[in-house]
């Protein structure tokens, strides 16, 4: 079964296809602030922007030819959007796969950085500061503290000049 009956509620999609169709968009404006619809557009044009509000909820009709905004669309969305599994592991410190906080907890903080150095890092592998920093831009904008961590937790080793760096054998 196609069509608004096939669903309970509004469908995420069909309001962003409404919204993004230019004449659905300026009627459902100017339902919401009372005005006239599509004045200057002829009847096809105006019937079809309203079907297409109609179509996702996002209009309700009131009389022959009057349209009210619906009061829960955007509600009944909100209320359809899965709840969000709890984080796990590094992931708990990271946004987009970027560090959001560093751990407060050593070992969870000792975690986070040996997996962001496996991540970047290849064994055996010798780099330069400015290679070591790319690499780690990755992860954060402040490279130099993400740096001085790995070193400090010995997941870095640095070269007694400072010109090397590489993960210990």
């Amino acid at each position: 079964m196609n069509g608004p009956a096939a669903h309970s509620g509004p469908h995420w999609r069909r309001v962003m296809a409404a919204l993004a169709n230019p004449d659905a968009r300026t009627a459902y404006a100017q339902i919401v602030l009372g005005e006239e619809i599509l004045a200057a557009a002829k009847e096809q044009r105006r019937n079809r922007a309203v079907a297409i509000l109609l179509e996702a909820g996002l209009v309700e009709r009131t009389g022959s030819n009057a349209y009210q905004a619906a009061e829960t669309v955007f509600r009944e969305l909100l209320s359809q959007q899965p709840r969000r599994q709890p984080k796990t592991g590094v992931d708990r410190f990271l946004r987009l796969g970027r560090i959001d906080r560093y751990p407060a907890n050593a070992a969870d903080r000792r975690e986070l950085l040996t997996w962001i150095v496996g991540e970047a890092i290849q064994p055996g592998e010798a780099l330069t500061e400015r290679q070591v920093n790319e690499r780690l831009l990755s992860y954060t904008d402040d490279v130099v503290l993400l740096r001085r961590y790995l070193v400090d937790f010995g997941l870095l080793e640095r070269t007694a000049s400072g010109s090397s760096y590489s993960r210990p054998a």
